[in-house]
This record gives structure tokens, C-alpha cells and sequence, in this order.
């Protein structure tokens, strides 16, 4: 049996994530892609999550399938109930996520399952600076449109793959910096040769809004180039 099909046929799991957006004072979208980001990173460098940790096996079980990763949005009460089970909340420049150990994609805790998946059309009040060439840069599809919802899952994805890919102490080396990183859309010019480039990559499983196979982001972190 291929690969992607021993991963479909073992028990799927969820890696769930909940971005803060309040009505007088949401994210901006770069903002919370960012942290979203880094929340995924921050939960694999836990040492709940690894060897005999009280993650541990939720996150092989989860690895073990496809890393699906859902976001959902929490304000008010829902946020606060939110924090109060168990996971990690990540904060950016302004934007706050909350990511917790995987569970079965059928067995979502109450007080996350009420909460929305819609409803993350962040912006950009300006654009975002140049990515600096020193730090890892999650590159988005310049040519998808996706919601903020589905493009932090995606950047997600993109820092989980760079994170497989690096060594211990490369991995060590980039929790020190806080998970520092860049989510950038790419140039349209520069889209092909970053996909050619051997820099991890995310095709998505075509789940939401995008169709199967699609190509979301090339995860550039310079110890992989």
C-alpha cells in the first residue's frame, strides 16, 4: 500500500488551533499566519509532546495520519473557555492563538466544537515589510486564494515540514529564536522556482476551498537551502 494510503487508512487526527479575533480589535492577517505558525512549531518542541509526554501519543497518532489542522475563531467568553483546556497560547504582534494536543477528528472537546470556522477575513492594514533573507520564510501560492482560516493551517503545515526536515540541534538552534519566521506571499516569477527548489513542501489534501494536490507553501529555512 502507498504511503498517502496507509495514512488515510489510519485513524485520523486533528490538530486543532483557535485564533482570538475580537470585533473591535482582530489580527491582522500576516500577524496571525505568523502565530499560527509558530504555535504549531511551539507545541512539537513541548516536551509534552515528545518521548513520554501527556501529548505524546496524540501527536504520533496525528503524525502518523495526515497532519490535518483545523482553525477556529474564539471571542469574548468563547476564548476565555477556550484557554481554560489544555494547550499553549502563542502570541504575535497582536495576534493571540491558542493550539492544543491533536484529537480524533470525530471527538472535538464541546466548547471547541461550538466555535465557528468561518469568519477569519483578516487584512492587512498595510503590507507587510520584505521577509528577511536570514530567517525561514513560510512562501505562500501566489496564484490561491484562500481565507485566513485556511492559511494559517496551511502556514502550519509549511513550519511542521521544515521542522521534520531539520536535524536536533538545528531545530534546538530555532526554538532559541523564539520560532522567529516569515509568512510572505511569493512573487508570481519566483513561485516555479521556489516549488523546484527541494525546500519542503505543502500540497494540500483538498479538503477546503482549494482542489487536491494543490501546492501551498514552500517552506524556506536557510539551514535546508
Amino acid at each position: 500500500m502507498p504511503p498517502s494510503d496507509r495514512r488515510d487508512e489510519a485513524p485520523q487526527f486533528v490538530l486543532p488551533l483557535v485564533v482570538r479575533i475580537e470585533r473591535t480589535a482582530p489580527p491582522a492577517r500576516t500577524d496571525a499566519l505568523e502565530t499560527a505558525a509558530r504555535a504549531v512549531l511551539v507545541l512539537l518542541g513541548d516536551a509534552r509532546a515528545n518521548g513520554d509526554g501527556e501529548w505524546a501519543d496524540a501527536v504520533r497518532n496525528w503524525e502518523d495520519a495526515r497532519i490535518r489542522k483545523v482553525v477556529r475563531r474564539a471571542r469574548g467568553a468563547e476564548w476565555r473557555r477556550a484557554e481554560t483546556l489544555p494547550g499553549i497560547t502563542v502570541t504575535g504582534k497582536a495576534a493571540q492563538v491558542r493550539v492544543f494536543p491533536p484529537i480524533p477528528l470525530d471527538g472535538w472537546p464541546k466548547d471547541l466544537a461550538k466555535l465557528q470556522v468561518s469568519g477569519t477575513e483578516l487584512d492587512d492594514p498595510e503590507p507587510p515589510v520584505a521577509a528577511d533573507p536570514a530567517q525561514p520564510v513560510l512562501w505562500l501560492n501566489p496564484e490561491l486564494e484562500m481565507s485566513a482560516g485556511k492559511a494559517m493551517a496551511q502556514a502550519g503545515h509549511g513550519a511542521q515540514l521544515a521542522w521534520w526536515a531539520l536535524s536536533a540541534a538545528e531545530r534546538t538552534a530555532w526554538r532559541d529564536t523564539g520560532f522567529a519566521l516569515c509568512v510572505r506571499t511569493a512573487d508570481p516569477a519566483d513561485w516555479a522556482r521556489l516549488t523546484g527548489s527541494g525546500l519542503p513542501l505543502v500540497r494540500d489534501a483538498g479538503f477546503t476551498e482549494i482542489a487536491p494536490g494543490s501546492c501551498t507553501v514552500v517552506a524556506d529555512h536557510p539551514a535546508l537551502r
